[in-house]
């Protein structure tokens, strides 16, 4: 599988380089997962993981800004970010 994390949109090299220490090594691999799932591997290396990290990834699987992502998904990731953070 080729690492093409970092080609798209809100993955720096610093969630590129934590993305790849849980084991996910594509963007496909990513997509599957979804921003949740992938959030919860990286709560393992980073149990404080910031909700801006789950917006980012939520906004690469669209291909959008993650500021640019809807209200209504907005609001979802963060009662789930909550939730999370009480794991």
């Amino acid at each position: 599988m080729n690492n093409d994390l970092g080609e798209h949109i809100n993955i720096g090299k610093d969630t590129e380089h934590r993305l790849l220490s849980v084991g996910v090594n594509s963007f496909a691999q990513l997509k599957k997962l979804g921003s949740k799932k992938a959030f919860l591997l990286l709560q393992t290396l980073d149990p404080g993981a910031c909700l801006d990290l789950l917006y980012g990834l939520e906004g690469a699987i669209q291909g959008i800004k993650w500021h640019e992502l809807d209200e209504e998904k907005k609001e979802e990731l963060r009662l789930f970010h909550q939730k999370a953070k009480k794991l």
